[in-house]
């Protein structure tokens, strides 16, 4: 089968990406059983509901703007539920969508470098609430908070694993195989938690915003998925395991050196 572009024999890094999947899954069902356990005795949520000031929650409707870029960078911002999509707008007007984010994640901490301003725009993808730490609370409490502190490293590394991941994807993937791997992140697919496999409804313009491709290329590639039976859309998306099974069936193994 050569249904992303290229042969299980080539000797590329374009499964760098899916790897990680991979290894992500693997981990989900095994070796993080520790790591779950120890996320488990603290809850940020319920920590930051019972901080002694600095600390609001706000509701945001599907569609608002949580900050936008250029604002001042005056807080972290914690979602506590709903999910929220990270965008950057060029000078010549083109967006970028940088990750969607959803609950249990940060968005924000840029702030905690001295950045003054925003770089990029945060808008709820749906109907969310978010807890607002301003910067010299969140830095009071990484400082004599060691759970929490914890917590917060854990989120900034997983962020930069991250977008190592996707500078791969985009530097060595097919713009079909990043549509995949795109879907199966949304869907969370390979993540410690419950796999979500009906999406909130995201446009095809979008997706083409965080893969790098136009509108038309993945309308057809979604066409394809659905007739090989990897996704169905009617409102919603739902993204099947088969898709994942696809992916890591077309991954070439990485060589090691010897």
């Amino acid at each position: 089968m050569r249904f992303f572009g290229f042969a299980p024999s080539q000797d590329r890094l374009a499964g760098a990406a899916p790897l990680a999947i991979m290894q992500s899954a693997t981990l989900a069902h095994g070796d993080s059983a520790v790591a779950k356990k120890s996320r488990a005795k603290f809850d940020p949520e319920a920590f930051l509901a019972k901080a002694d000031g600095g600390v609001t929650i706000s509701k945001y409707r599907k569609g608002q703007v949580v900050f936008a870029q250029g604002d001042p960078a005056d807080s972290v911002l914690y979602i506590r539920e709903g999910r929220v999509k990270i965008a950057v707008v060029s000078d010549q007007g083109k967006e970028a969508v940088v990750a969607f984010l959803k609950a249990g994640d940060f968005i924000g901490e840029g702030c905690l470098t001295g950045r003054p301003r925003r770089i990029s725009t945060a808008r709820a993808l749906e109907d969310s609430v978010i807890s607002r730490v301003d910067k010299a609370t969140m830095a009071r409490i990484l400082r004599d908070q060691p759970n929490f502190s914890e917590r917060f490293t854990a989120h900034l590394l997983a962020r930069t694993i991250r977008v190592e991941e996707d500078l791969v994807d985009q530097l060595f993937n097919s713009s079909e195989k990043r549509l995949a791997r795109a879907l199966l992140l949304l869907a969370n697919f390979g993540k410690d938690g419950k796999q979500e496999p009906v999406i909130a409804k995201v446009s095809q313009e979008t997706l083409a915003d965080m893969i790098g491709t136009t509108r038309s290329r993945v309308s057809h590639f979604m066409n394809k998925f659905r007739q090989l039976g990897y996704v169905d859309y009617n409102g919603d998306l739902e993204v099947h395991s088969s898709l994942l099974d696809a992916v890591l069936h077309e991954k070439p193994q990485i060589k090691m050196p010897r």
